[in-house]
């Protein structure tokens, strides 16, 4: 029986929390720690769970602790992982992994030397249509891929961003292209792995208490001459969040939709019902997950855990993730053309130069400690036609 901790009971830790419970003959969680500790109680009656409390983390790192889930802020992300695992703890961490391409190194070398799981969230990939793309994809039904479209939309008030910790280059580590479109840049990656060369923009259109970006595009070109888009942004009224890859024999996506087409003789096309219906049977056929998001994600780090076999998100995905982030990043305050992988002689490898080198759109304004516990919203579920 695994003990588990949380690490930070805000927004997302319901998630982690209803997630292990799933679990109740393989792992137990035994404490709740969070800055405000109020926050933990109120989890742990809400939750009923038979856990101890505390408000700094540090008093669990002799406690015995197997796995501990850290939910907290970016910026804190690096120091508490290594802490843990240098304590000989597994564990998960939300997205973003770091604050930096720099902490990321920190934290996999660190995992390496404790020999214990690190695992980075990124649920998504355990969603059935994304799975079931990434198998689709692997088939090479759909041919070559030609072109990768991502949209990440997401839509936040003007409040969002009065959080004390959200907003700021520092403490969040960046807008929706680090916050929000991680997920589908980290299934990008997994599913058609690093571009080249980046290019893109970046502005803050709505939010004017915030000193990070609320818009992002970028452009991608990989080594085969395929060409990729991402759009990153929390101003999309209906947070339609799609995965569009463009084959040379078929259009596929996740949500899913299948199209082909053939040519006529003058080259427009007609439908190629044959393929599509070939695609979609190949896609009918592939079993669903027993378990999906997050649960899905602890269920597969405690299998890790019980049996020696590898996470399917570690920390080298993790970082290709902020890698890909940082790229854009770089691109979007210096007008750059950027090449990948970034190196370790980067101002875009550690946090500092990041700070000192992206744009500042607008002074911080409000500044509120907490929310109050709202329904919040974490992307759509791709089953949706």
């Amino acid at each position: 029986m695994l003990k588990v901790a949380i690490i930070g009971t805000g927004a997302i830790s319901p998630a982690h929390i209803e997630g292990y419970l799933q679990f109740k003959d393989r792992c137990k969680i035994v404490a709740l720690c969070d800055l405000y500790p109020e926050k933990a109680e109120a989890k742990r009656k809400q939750y009923g769970l038979d856990a101890k409390v505390v408000k700094d983390y540090k008093e669990l790192l002799e406690d015995g602790i197997d796995l501990v889930s850290v939910c907290m802020p970016p910026y804190v992300h690096a120091p508490v992982t290594i802490d843990f695992l240098d304590a000989g703890c597994h564990v998960i961490v939300e997205k973003p992994m770091a604050a930096s391409l720099q902490e990321c190194d920190e934290m996999i070398e660190a995992a390496q030397k404790s020999g214990k799981v690190l695992s980075v969230i990124a649920q998504n990939r355990f969603r059935n249509p994304i799975m079931k793309l990434k198998h689709v994809l692997e088939s090479g039904l759909a041919g070559k891929i030609l072109h990768a479209q991502v949209d990440s939309f997401w839509w936040r008030g003007h409040c969002y961003y009065d959080l004390w910790w959200r907003g700021t280059w520092e403490k969040e580590g960046g807008g929706p292209t680090l916050n929000h479109a991680v997920h589908h840049i980290d299934a990008l990656l997994w599913m058609l792995g690093r571009p080249s060369q980046v290019q893109a923009y970046m502005s803050n259109v709505a939010h004017d208490n915030a000193e990070v970006e609320d818009l992002s595009i970028a452009m991608l070109r990989y080594p085969n001459g395929a060409l990729g888009q991402i759009t990153s942004s929390v101003v999309h009224h209906g947070e339609e969040q799609q995965l569009i890859f463009q084959g040379q024999h078929a259009r596929i996506s996740a949500p899913w939709r299948v199209t082909a087409s053939a040519s006529l003789p003058n080259g427009f096309p007609e439908r190629d019902r044959e393929l599509e219906e070939k695609l979609q049977r190949y896609y009918d056929e592939l079993p669903d997950l027993p378990y999906e998001g997050h649960t899905a994600q602890i269920d597969n780090v405690l299998t890790a855990i019980e049996t020696g076999a590898p996470v399917l998100i570690d920390g080298v995905s993790g970082r290709s993730t902020l890698e890909m982030i940082m790229s854009i990043y770089k691109s979007a305050s210096t007008g750059e053309n950027v090449q990948l992988p970034l190196q370790a002689d980067d101002p875009f490898y550690t946090q500092e130069g990041v700070k000192r080198n992206v744009p500042y759109f607008y002074k911080k304004g409000n500044s509120i400690e907490n929310f109050s516990d709202l329904k919040i919203t974490t992307g759509r579920n791709y089953d949706e036609k």
